[in-house]
Parts: structure tokens; C-alpha cells; sequence
């Protein structure tokens, strides 16, 4: 069955999430998901809010830039969490925006190489593992978490590259995918992870593929839309986003789970005229039409 969310879009204050995150939670939303763009709203502070505020929603973060984040930090962060609310928090790592990265000091030379040393330690650390590593970028002197998380925690990368998305197929336990991200495009991401997990022999592990859908519905649905496209560079991009009422975004889900995903996101543009509404719209009308 395709797991369905929607996006917090951090363009919002934080005192909004308190209300959506209800609205999520009573409308029987399965996950609502939450961005750590720099420099909005910290994706794991905002994640404990939301997930204190509600009793069964999933609360994603997708996702948390390492070169922000020492591995040991993020490690006791997600464990955190996890004991706090089990089988409820699903974190995705990943490069970060370069453009960011640099403005705070913290750009790597080689973004997969950190990636890859941070997936290896944090997988160990969620899994009670003392770790010491002397890597290029991570370094870990005999280090375990004192709680760490009682259940084995999934550990998700965003990806877009080959590269990327090879590393993430051997390394993490999902991938995370931008709303850039057309139905060819999750077919070809699909087939690059599963060449990384062939690779790493995991292939008897599953993975989950998580990718975002912009959306919009409504009143100016498909001016909202293609502004958005525009706005992006990605106007040109072929079944690319959707516009229209519930039956329109379910089979625009429908199309990205065919090739490929697990779980739809679908993303609201920055200027949706009602969050909340677009909550209910996911839950309650999108959902029931979604195998």
C-alpha cells in the first residue's frame, strides 16, 4: 500500500506547525513532512513539536544536511526521538545545498565522501555499536550512544545524482527524492539504488523510495502550479507536478508509484492559499482514491 504525506513547508512560521500537525493527525494523515532549509526552522526541534503535538502521525524530515550536523549529535537526536515516540520519526540525511553550505563554513571538498563516512557511522551508532573511525571527515573516539534507539531505526538519503543515488542504494535504507522529480526520473533513481544495493549485496533488504509531488488544487490550482515550475527552471520537465482536484493528484501519485516509489509527499507551492485545507485535501480526499 503507498504510504501518503504532505509537507510543512518551512516558507510558513513555526507557530503554524502546532495547528497543521492536529489538522494531520485528526484527518488520519499517515505522514506530514518537514524541511531543514537553511536558514528557516531546525528540522529536528520542529519534529519533536509536531510529534508531541499529535498520537499516530509519522513526522519526516527530509532532510537534515550533515555538513551542519556532527554524526554523534544527529545520532543522539534520532534516538531520542525514536524512544520518545516509537516508530513514529523517519530522518533523511543528505549533502545540503552547497550554496548553504558555504555560507555557514561548512561546505565539504567532497560531499560524497562525508556522506558516505556519516551514513556508515550513524548506522552503527542507531545500532548500540561503540564506533571509532578516522575518516576524511568523520572522526569517533570510542563512541555509543548510552540510549540508544530498543528497535533497529531506518536511516533514509536524499539524493539526486548517480552517484548519489547509487551511495544511497548502499548505505541507507531509503532515498528520498526532490519534487523535481518526474515518474521517468523515479524509474531511473529506482534502478541506480537497487545497482548500489547489488553492489553492496542488500538487495535482500528492502528500500524505501519517498518522493515529493507539487501540488496544487483549488482556486488558481494551475496558474499556482506552472508559477512554481517557472520559478524552479523546471518548466519544461514533462508530467512534472499536478494540478486539479483529488481524482487529478490521485493518479499523479498513481504514475510515481508505478515506477517506482513507496511513499508520495505531495509538496503544496509556496503560496497555497489554505495549508490546512490542503492537509484535509490529502487525508481526506486524495487518500481514499490511493491503492
Amino acid at each position: 500500500m503507498t504510504s501518503l504525506g504532505a509537507v510543512f513547508r518551512p516558507q510558513l512560521p513555526p507557530e503554524r506547525l502546532r495547528e497543521l500537525a492536529r489538522a494531520a493527525d485528526d484527518a488520519g494523515l499517515e505522514e506530514l513532512w518537514l524541511w531543514e532549509d537553511c536558514f528557516l526552522e531546525g528540522g529536528i526541534s520542529a519534529a519533536a513539536a509536531a510529534l508531541a503535538w499529535t498520537e499516530r502521525l509519522r513526522v519526516g524530515v527530509g532532510l537534515l544536511p550533515v555538513p551542519l550536523r556532527n554524526v554523534a549529535v544527529t545520532a543522539m537526536e534520532a534516538a531520542t526521538l525514536h524512544r520518545l515516540f516509537p516508530g513514529r520519526p523517519v530522518l533523511g540525511v543528505g549533502h545540503g545545498v552547497q550554496s548553504w553550505m558555504g555560507q555557514v563554513g561548512a561546505r565539504a571538498e567532497s560531499p560524497m565522501t562525508l556522506l558516505r563516512e556519516y551514513l556508515a557511522a550513524l548506522r552503527a551508532l542507531l545500532a548500540g555499536e561503540r564506533v571509532t573511525t578516522d575518516g576524511r571527515y568523520v572522526k569517533l573516539d570510542g563512541v555509543a550512544l548510552d540510549w540508544p534507539p530498543p528497535a533497529p531505526v531506518p536511516i533514509l538519503a536524499g539524493a539526486t545524482g548517480p552517484r548519489s543515488l547509487k551511495l544511497s542504494g548502499e548505505a541507507a535504507d531509503g532515498t528520498i527524492l526532490t519534487a523535481g522529480t518526474p515518474p521517468d526520473g523515479v524509474r531511473k533513481a529506482r534502478q541506480l539504488i537497487d545497482e548500489g544495493r547489488a553492489s553492496a549485496s542488500r538487495t535482500d533488504v528492502p528500500h524505501t523510495v519517498v518522493v515529493y509531488l507539487l501540488t496544487a488544487t483549488g482556486p488558481g490550482a494551475a496558474a499556482r502550479l506552472q508559477a512554481e515550475l517557472e520559478a524552479e527552471g523546471v518548466a519544461s520537465v514533462p508530467d512534472l507536478g499536478v494540478a486539479g482536484d483529488a481524482g487529478a493528484v490521485a493518479k499523479a501519485v498513481q504514475r510515481l508509484t508505478e515506477a517506482g516509489a513507496d511513499t508520495v509527499v505531495l509538496q503544496p507551492t509556496a503560496d497555497e492559499p489554505d495549508p490546512e485545507g490542503f492537509i484535509r485535501f490529502t487525508a481526506e480526499e486524495v487518500r481514499p482514491l490511493v491503492p
